[in-house]
């Protein structure tokens, strides 16, 4: 009998990891129909001048830029030089603002103090301070670096530390019962229920951190996606624009898709 029950819901597994893996299939299959749809209406509506190809390029034009781009040598200068930008501000934010987190979980006096003066920064229309960041860090990378961490820094402290208020608290009273320290309240209870919660924060942090660069780049650089994005539109190489920013879509889906695969091995570990 438990050989046959083994059998059976070894076959019941089968099948439903069969049916997980259609589904996935079927979920990445639309997505990539819809992609190819945008893509074919756009550039058919472009060539039968529905819209004009000049405002809104078409992905024709698009592709003869990339091809342009590559073959002046420019092209992975200025992707390498915002991915660079991007990936020290969303490292430094993360890193940063979950140590902040664990300083106001770990003191509550410091929490009840700092809490008014995070919520004002986090309302705070953060790239109003860009002519400040600029001035106090001087131009350059740095500059553009400083104003990505900004941005996402606020909203890791915020939410990570959320995610540890959050956390239940019989498990912490039954630590401190077998008289655990405070650190080992926080190594075995706090951090690893709040992972979630952190992986949350990184996912914020992916787009937060390309806003804070690109923003940066706008103002003080003289290359990156966002000196292409400006440098087309002053010159009304709108090709060029649209092809700056497809490339950052692109590179963020990437990121992003990073940070999932870190969730993965996160929530394993957890």
């Amino acid at each position: 009998m438990s050989e046959q029950a083994t059998v059976q819901v070894s076959a019941e597994h089968l099948a439903y990891q069969k049916r997980v893996s259609m589904y996935r299939k079927k979920v990445l299959a639309t997505q990539v129909a819809i992609l190819l749809a945008i893509i074919v209406v756009w550039e058919l509506a472009a060539t039968l001048r529905w819209i004009d190809p000049f405002i809104t390029s078409q992905p024709s034009r698009v592709l003869r830029t990339l091809v342009s781009l590559h073959n002046e040598g420019i092209l992975y200068k200025h992707i390498s030089i915002t991915v660079m930008e991007t990936v020290v501000g969303f490292t430094l934010g993360t890193i940063i603002g979950t140590f902040a987190a664990v300083l106001l979980w770990w003191s509550e006096f410091l929490s009840k103090v700092l809490e008014p003066y995070l919520v004002i920064l986090n309302s705070l229309p953060k790239i109003a301070l860009g002519p400040i960041i600029i001035v106090w860090v001087g131009q350059g990378v740095m500059a553009i670096i400083a104003m990505a961490l900004f941005i996402s820094i606020v909203v890791t402290i915020l939410g990570v530390y959320s995610g540890f208020s959050q956390v239940d608290t019989d498990k912490i009273k039954l630590l401190k019962t077998f008289g655990a320290t405070k650190w080992q309240v926080f190594k075995k209870v706090i951090f690893p229920s709040s992972i979630p919660t952190i992986v949350s924060a990184l996912k914020i942090n992916v787009g937060l951190s390309w806003v804070g660069v690109i923003v940066g780049e706008f103002l003080v650089s003289r290359a990156g996606l966002g000196y292409l994005i400006v440098y087309g539109g002053q010159v009304f190489r709108l090709d060029l624009v649209m092809t700056s920013v497809i490339i950052l879509s692109a590179a963020a889906a990437v990121m992003y898709q990073a940070v999932v695969v870190v969730e993965k091995y996160s929530l394993k570990w957890r």
